[in-house]
């Protein structure tokens, strides 16, 4: 059987990520990175370590790609866990000029391989998430497909969070704030979009161009508008004024659509 892009031969999630993959410029801030956790995180605090998105793929721009990370705790976050993990943000963000921004995530071990997370937070260390130390979480994960399932516990909550979002377009007063949530939102409903036709196209992948693209073939109508949205997921900037057009249309009819195709997203605990 033939399968889309990002499956293996039986059509499960290729990991999409690898350290091998990270481009030369990244390569000392991931270093640095594995030296801070060290410093800040003893054995006894860090389960394990990931690094997710462009630079684990190697499509990383030097200035323009932030660093994601994901730590997974033996147990809870706590205040000084947060603090740690603010710090070598900070750090990094002020010592690698090629990194735009560090985030770093905190779970706790528990959490991720929790039943109610099994197909969310779960399958996105599975499968988004590239080990940088510790034992990997993955062999303790089923293999994932893209199934309907898939779809409603990754980003079947979109209805639940269009208030929250327009409440933070209101409070948005200055056009730094509006860019930073013109591009969290869009590539929000990107990836709603691609994961709403996921499972009939039957395959992966996080780039949002070939997103938008691939949901434009199920949902011509909107074809356009995702693409524009895509285009302002990469270079909010450009698009001042979408924001509110994106949460007044795109994302009502998104999240009344995904409602209809894949359900609700289970309510966590």
């Amino acid at each position: 059987m033939i399968h889309g892009t990002g499956l293996d031969r039986d059509g499960c999630f290729l990991r999409e990520g690898a350290l091998d993959r990270v481009s030369a410029p990244f390569a000392p801030v991931v270093a640095a990175l594995g030296d801070r956790l060290g410093a800040r995180f003893g054995p006894g605090r860090l389960h394990s370590g990931y690094l997710y998105g462009s630079v684990p793929r190697g499509t990383a721009i030097p200035g323009v790609s932030d660093l994601d990370v994901l730590l997974a705790l033996w147990d809870g976050p706590t205040d000084a866990d947060r603090a740690a993990a603010r710090a070598v943000e900070e750090h990094l963000d002020a010592s690698f000029p090629q990194v735009n921004g560090v985030g770093i995530l905190l779970f706790g071990v528990g959490r991720l391989l929790s039943a109610p997370e099994r197909y969310d937070l779960g399958w996105f260390v599975a499968c988004l998430c590239t080990p940088l130390s510790g034992p990997d979480l993955a062999g303790r994960l089923p293999r994932y497909r893209p199934t309907s399932r898939l779809a409603r516990e990754t980003n079947g909550g979109l209805h639940h969070a269009l208030p929250g979002l327009r409440a933070q377009a209101a409070a948005a007063t200055t056009e730094a704030e509006r860019t930073r949530l013109t591009r969290a939102v869009a590539r929000r409903l990107v990836r709603t979009g691609f994961t709403l036709v996921m499972p009939r196209w039957g395959g992966w992948t996080s780039d949002l161009t070939e997103s938008a693209e691939v949901f434009g073939r199920y949902y011509p109508a909107h074809a356009e508008q995702m693409r524009t949205t895509a285009r302002a997921a990469r270079t909010p900037a450009a698009y001042p004024e979408l924001l509110d057009a994106l949460l007044q249309d795109l994302a009502p009819w998104l999240a009344d659509e995904y409602l209809a195709v894949h359900g609700a997203k289970t309510p966590r605990p």
